[in-house]
């Protein structure tokens, strides 16, 4: 098995691609070990000295470290991601599946106008934000400032509020005029 490595913008998060799908649907970002109790691999990842955070996208692993060098934990990362895959285990431990809760805000009256912004991220955002190792979520609505979350390479991504102010709240506002603003959530 063959294992593609890209960097991020952000020069902590690295991007595996195990040329299969991860994940189906969605994505889903860990930040603590206990987090990844329900995924025997993310879990093995937090054992390496300096994994901060983990993401599994629909066909990409990305890992966030801390102060060590990418010259250690990339070889010990790309083999425990190997060994993953290639030994056909699931993902996540019987029963856990789910992905993380999805609670958002928004008046009811502005549904139409949240559908709308939510396929235009669906659409037009995530695909970019996934090839830079992240994810971007819809959170909420309220008196015209949209709220996002960002995960993975892209969550304390130095480049990340340039991506929402001059991206992403560029799009929403050019298709959506009830949008003034977008925030992180």
């Amino acid at each position: 098995m063959f294992i593609q490595t890209e960097t991020t913008p952000n020069p902590s998060t690295l991007k595996f691609l195990p040329g299969c799908v991860v994940l189906p649907a969605g994505a889903r970002e860990f930040r603590t070990r206990e987090s990844a109790a329900c995924a025997p691999l993310v879990e093995a990842l937090f054992e390496l000295a300096g994994v901060e955070a983990v993401m599994l996208g629909s066909d990409f692993v990305s890992v966030t470290k801390g102060d060590v060098d990418w010259a250690h934990l990339k070889p010990a990362a790309l083999g425990l991601i190997m060994m993953h895959f290639s030994s056909g285990e699931p993902l996540f431990r019987e029963g856990d599946e789910s992905a993380e809760g999805t609670s958002e805000f928004f008046d009811p009256a502005d549904a139409p106008v949240v559908e709308t912004i939510k396929n235009l991220i669906e659409t037009r955002v995530r695909p970019a934000v996934a090839r830079d190792g992240g994810d971007i979520t819809f959170r909420g609505l309220r008196d015209g400032v949209v709220y996002l979350s960002m995960k993975g390479a892209c969550s304390g991504c130095p480049s990340s509020a340039a991506t929402l102010k001059s991206g992403v709240e560029n799009l929403l506002r050019h298709y959506v005029p009830q949008v003034r603003a977008v925030e992180q959530a």
